[in-house]
């Protein structure tokens, strides 16, 4: 079948098999890799994109339910050579050591301080957990760290996650 998705911001016509998910068009159709294939079970988090500004397990969406919806992937959040500032809290509190899971603790981010604005340590902690990100090697501290200056800048600077979230939902 012919599905209509909308990914960082353009519109792709792409052939999908009833079942396929979203990642797999993701990467295997719209060469994205970026959004990492992790347990294929929705429970680590690698594969976290936004819809219409909202974390979901694109191992687990079929692509065929996403037609029409705002899909954005760690590709699409940097403008040109300026990384979003979630990306830079991360390399700046050094919030990652494999990488395999930090395009997902991203976009996991960029959806709470869209919502939260100013989390607490507890609430950037409960998301994580609520959106299964798993880092397998565990350097959460850094990350609730990165979050935390993230959440600061935007709020700042007048906040990207929002602008991020209304790009989406038009």
């Amino acid at each position: 079948m012919q599905v209509r998705v909308q990914v960082n911001g353009t519109v792709h016509q792409v052939d999908v098999a009833s079942d396929d998910t979203l990642l797999t068009v993701l990467r295997d159709v719209l060469d994205l890799t970026g959004t990492k294939y992790g347990c294929g079970e929705g429970q680590c988090g690698a594969c976290t994109v936004l819809a219409d500004g909202q974390a979901i397990k694109s191992c687990q969406a079929k692509a065929a339910q996403y037609q029409g919806r705002a899909i954005t992937t760690i590709e699409g959040l940097a403008r040109g050579e300026r990384l979003h500032p979630v990306q830079e809290a991360f390399l700046e509190h050094e919030a990652l050591q494999c990488g395999f899971c930090t395009p997902g603790m991203i976009m996991s981010a960029v959806a709470l301080l869209a919502a939260t604005p100013h989390p607490s340590e507890a609430q950037i902690v409960a998301a994580m957990d609520r959106n299964h990100n798993m880092c397998r090697c565990c350097v959460y501290p850094r990350i609730v760290a990165a979050i935390r200056t993230a959440g600061q800048r935007l709020s700042a600077h007048g906040s990207r996650g929002e602008s991020e979230v209304a790009r989406a939902r038009r």
